[in-house]
């Protein structure tokens, strides 16, 4: 039976590109009804799109197959959207009044306004998140309905490339897919993953993918800050080629043996990884110096945001790691180690329950995008069905049939006969019409000529003319 409501998502990420269809429950979970995967490195490069034809054909093979799942057709697909050059640009738009007055709505959405209208370069605004308003010397969250002279606007412009979301589009629109929204993946993705609380007390959400590792700030449950770095797991997958390994081979290797803060015991023989390639054994310690060198770079890198942003020593809820990188072992130690970090958690699932089965029921922190994209969606994305035309009977005994007089002699005659009638009264009314209209002429004209009495008595008193009047009586 085909399915008629659920929510569609689409996350296009480095490594792969994955689509799911769910439904929410009433206690707010999400029970996954269709997932698909494709690989999408031939396309996707740190997070931006730079094949549209290969990227077209991914996205509609990826439709194709959750369509064949659901039994059902997809209208729509709310879409992530991410990549290298997404961050975050601050701006500030001051206004002067007359004198003290009111801080009214229009004039609030006038701010607003003028801080979207800034000219960027090859850039995108793609997001505004309002920070606070400055009321002569106040902050305030909504500045509506108080008393001042100066206020000033204080906003977070989430910009990328204009080629970014120009080459999304231009895919979806070739695929012959809606987008239900264009939502920003680090945000949906912080939205599903951090409580309110960690949100208001101040918090850094830390996605590390697979092309790319996203830093993102909240303080007082607004967005502070916002970065992308063009570093992820596939750096240190690539790192590992140098021990003359397949990358293929280097990323299972990475993934079974290691380990960002390994220790070997100079007391016992060194430990080798056991290779599917039949090549020569690599040692287990030379695997992880280089493997924790790449980390340390990644992470020194997102320390590096973090102090730009001015929230390093403001986060009272500590740090959250996610993403499919953030599996490696001992991540998170090298971090309190290096970084000197009291709260650090990892988020490997969102908050709301995700009931699901197979692929789609990963619980390593590669799908929290995805889920947020499919916890995000309000709108019902099925493809609503044509009514089917009801079926041609021919009529029974029982049935009434359809009269159609077109081809009966008797009333083609019939309406002969009243078109003629019609014809012939037109015609009388209009003789009819013109004999009054020739009376009503004649009437005037004999009301404008005078009659030979009244010009006899003007002639009375008009000497001069007596005679002349005379001879035309005559």
């Amino acid at each position: 039976m085909a399915t008629t409501e659920f929510i569609a998502a689409i996350e296009l990420g480095s490594s792969k590109i994955v689509g799911a269809a769910g439904r929410k429950n009433n206690d707010g979970s999400m029970q996954i009804l269709a997932y698909v995967q494709e690989d999408s490195s031939s396309f996707i490069r740190k997070g931006t799109i730079f094949n549209v034809d290969k990227a077209t054909q991914g996205l509609t093979t990826v439709i194709q197959q959750l369509e064949k799942e659901l039994n059902s057709g997809i209208a729509k697909v709310y879409v992530g959207i991410g990549g290298q050059s997404l961050r975050t640009v601050r701006n500030v738009v001051t206004r002067e009044l007359k004198e003290e007055a009111i801080i009214t709505e229009e004039l609030v959405s006038a701010i607003g306004d003028e801080n979207t209208a800034v000219p960027l370069i090859n850039m995108d605004i793609l997001e505004v998140a309002p920070q606070e308003y400055k009321v002569e010397n106040n902050l305030q969250a909504n500045p509506v309905g108080l008393l001042g002279s100066h206020i000033e606007g204080r906003f977070l412009n989430i910009v990328a490339r204009s080629a970014v979301k120009k080459n999304l589009e231009y895919c979806f629109h070739q695929a012959k897919i809606g987008m239900a929204d264009l939502l920003i993946s680090p945000i949906v993705t912080a939205t599903a993953l951090l409580t309110e609380n960690e949100r208001r007390s101040g918090c850094a959400l830390v996605d590390f993918g697979a092309d790319t590792t996203t830093l993102v700030v909240y303080k007082n449950d607004i967005l502070r800050y916002l970065a992308v770095l063009p570093l992820g797991g596939n750096n240190i997958t690539r790192d590992l080629t140098t021990l003359n390994i397949e990358e293929e081979e280097a990323e299972r290797l990475k993934k079974r043996y290691g380990d960002a803060c390994y220790e070997e015991d100079p007391e016992q023989e060194p430990a080798l990884c056991e290779r599917m390639d039949g090549g020569h054994p690599i040692k287990v310690a030379e695997l992880n110096n280089i493997i924790e060198a790449r980390a340390e770079e990644i992470v020194a890198n997102v320390w590096h945001q973090l102090q730009l942003s001015g929230y390093e020593e403001k986060l009272m809820a500590g740090v959250v790691f996610t993403g499919g990188a953030a599996n490696l072992k001992n991540l998170d130690e090298m971090v309190r180690k290096r970084q000197k970090v009291e709260k650090l958690r990892t988020a490997k699932v969102p908050r709301e329950t995700i009931h699901a089965s197979g692929e789609a029921q990963r619980r390593d922190g590669s799908q929290n995008t995805l889920y947020g994209l499919l916890l995000s969606g309000e709108l019902n994305c099925a493809r609503p069905e044509m009514p089917k035309t009801p079926p041609t009977t021919t009529p029974t005994s029982s049935q009434t049939p359809e009269l159609d007089f077109g081809n009966d002699p008797e009333w083609e005659a019939e309406q002969e006969r009243l078109k003629e009638e019609k014809r012939k009264k037109d015609e009388e009314e209009r003789k009819r019409q013109k004999e009054q209209d020739e009376k009503r002429r004649r009437k005037e004209e004999s009301k404008r000529k005078p009659s030979w009495i009244d010009r006899f008595a003007r002639g009375l008193f008009d000497v001069d003319d007596d005679s002349s009047k005379m001879e035309d009586d005559k």
